[in-house]
């Protein structure tokens, strides 16, 4: 047989979808499992965006259309950053993708060489591993401190900078810790890139699911003009995950040749899934609004319920829709943990080694379900925990 690529072996895809179709054979075995695994909200999409789609699919919109989109949907996304960041990006600058996702892989692709590094928060999340991994380049990890509240620290970006550096990674907020950067903490690291004359990848697919309502892009300080790469998606804040609709801005050259790649691979968005992108972020957002309520109560109710638990101690995150709680005073490890919960609790979780080689002690768990199943998945755990 006929040997595939070093590229094809070097591709780790994402642990989340391994322990997710894991699960389901569970379930189809008959067994019961409380998914806390997946960053997939459990709410609908907002009726107002999904009758846009149907709306667009009755009226014909079923063709091709730019590879950059639809001229309609990216103005609307620059008046969304107008809103949002405070600057109004160029046309040139704003691409539509099928998901934020893809993001991670144009970018990697377009601005780093083999044998060149990025550097990567970690705990991270796998996507920036895996794509550069498959690309030859090199991951240079930034170990996220539970003492600074899991936030990545600009000192330690500055000391894993090097002559070879091409790229600089941040998430925030953050998957798989929900922490939120500072403004001193964002502004320093962007004073990084400029000074070293590198990219800056800003995801922020959580932008819109802050708890405190504050939120600090890079983006603002060069307009994603020079160095500065801003990643947003649909899936998340609006409960689309299946949709796959992402946006991204960046300086005018790189988006042209992210625009090719994605031309390339991809062709374009469909066009009716970008007009409910355009009710999405310019329509009622009541649902939306709906949504981050009970996040936050569930969130609330799942630290508390995690630090009644003997040997797990949990922070409050500030974003996303993720905890990551310190299991070390179980004397298990994360992996040994995560699969004792899924056979004993029915609970499904993903341990810290999915998200970097640092992040061995911890566990992450998605409430993107009830709270009635965090209730019970809390109960399932500590029943099982004691019986160790």
């Amino acid at each position: 047989m006929k040997e595939i690529t070093q590229a094809a072996l070097r591709i780790d895809g994402q642990p989340m979808f391994r322990v997710l179709d894991r699960a389901r054979r569970l379930e189809a075995q008959g067994q019961d499992i409380i998914h806390l695994e997946i960053g997939d909200p459990d709410f609908g999409t907002p009726t107002n965006v999904t009758d846009a789609a149907i709306e667009s699919l009755r009226a014909g919109h079923t063709h091709y259309t730019s590879s950059y989109g639809l001229p309609e949907f990216r103005e609307a996304i620059r008046f969304a950053t107008q809103r949002s960041r405070g600057f109004e990006p160029d046309l040139s600058q704003v691409l539509v993708t099928p998901g934020a996702n893809t993001q991670i892989y144009y970018a990697v692709m377009c601005l780093v060489e083999p044998g060149m590094e990025v550097i990567v928060p970690d705990p991270g999340f796998s996507t920036y591993y895996s794509v550069i991994k498959m690309l030859g380049a090199k991951a240079v990890p930034v170990r996220l401190k539970e003492e600074n509240q899991f936030r990545m620290d600009p000192k330690d970006i500055e000391a894993a900078i090097t002559d070879r550096t091409r790229l600089i990674i941040i998430n925030t907020p953050h998957n798989p810790t929900g922490s939120v950067m500072t403004q001193q903490e964002v502004r320093a690291v962007y004073d990084i890139a400029v000074g070293n004359d590198v990219y800056l990848y800003s995801d922020e697919i959580y932008a819109r699911m802050s708890y405190g309502d504050v939120f600090y892009s890079p983006s603002v300080y060069d307009q994603c003009r020079e160095h500065v790469i801003l990643s947003n998606g649909f899936s998340k804040s609006f409960a689309m995950t299946g949709w796959r609709l992402g946006t991204l801005v960046g300086p005018e050259v790189v988006v042209e040749r992210m625009a090719a790649l994605l031309q390339t691979v991809a062709s374009c968005v469909q066009p009716f899934i970008q007009r409910a992108g355009i009710r999405a972020i310019n329509g009622d957002q009541s649902e939306v609004a709906a949504m981050m309520q009970e996040y936050r109560a569930r969130r609330d109710l799942l630290v508390a319920g995690l630090n009644s638990i003997p040997g797990f101690n949990c922070l409050t995150p500030d974003g996303a829709f993720y905890v990551f709680p310190n299991i070390k005073a179980t004397g298990m490890t994360s992996d040994a943990l995560a699969e004792y919960l899924l056979e004993d609790a029915g609970v499904a979780l993903l341990p810290g080694t999915c998200f970097g080689a640092n992040s061995e002690g911890y566990l992450r768990l998605c409430y993107a379900n009830s709270k009635a199943n965090i209730r019970e998945a809390l109960q399932r755990i500590n029943t099982s925990m004691r019986k160790l």
